[in-house]
């Protein structure tokens, strides 16, 4: 977490969280969802505007984790912005030498490999799970080819209780 959000938390300790306004997609990219984006619908299928600036990215990918509960959030200096998931909590690349590097940047040696119903690869990692972004999948199939990965079928719907996360923190507030 950056020194920033630090001296931010520690400034204003109960700023209220933020539910609903940043989704991750399958592909590792952030989307600001504000009113209209969320009036229209639940994420992935009302995405928002996809977040394109590399400074914020980065911030957002450093101050990016967990709660005891399993939802994903973005420290937002004092302020908790929880997030809402397409599909996991993180989106791999595939590196050449099959370790594997998230969509924030954080590099990892690749656990159990998964496949679902539709296709999708998945790795569990130390930092948890995460699907194998579409455009590494050559990589991917390599690692599998060669008894690296030996994926493991699973049901995607039951991933999130499996791995402890929380697709959607907002849907789940509303409960």
């Amino acid at each position: 977490m950056d020194d920033i959000v630090k001296q931010a938390l520690a400034k204003w300790p109960n700023v209220p969280d933020c539910y609903g306004w940043l989704g991750l997609d399958a592909r590792g990219r952030w989307f600001m969802r504000d009113d209209a984006a969320q009036a229209a619908g639940d994420f992935p299928q009302s995405r928002g505007s996809w977040l394109r600036h590399e400074k914020l990215i980065d911030f957002i990918g450093r101050n990016y984790e967990s709660d005891d509960e399993g939802r994903w959030f973005f420290q937002n200096g004092p302020q908790r912005v929880y997030v809402e998931l397409e599909c996991t909590p993180w989106v791999w690349q595939v590196l050449p030498d099959y370790r594997l590097q998230s969509h924030t940047g954080l590099q990892t040696s690749a656990g159990e490999c998964l496949l679902d119903e539709e296709g999708r690869l998945y790795i569990a990692s130390p930092q948890g799970l995460g699907l194998v972004h579409s455009q590494d999948m050559v990589l991917a199939a390599e690692a599998v080819e060669q008894g690296v990965w030996v994926p493991r079928d699973v049901v995607s719907a039951d991933l999130p209780a499996q791995y402890g996360f929380v697709r959607s923190p907002a849907r789940s507030q509303r409960r």
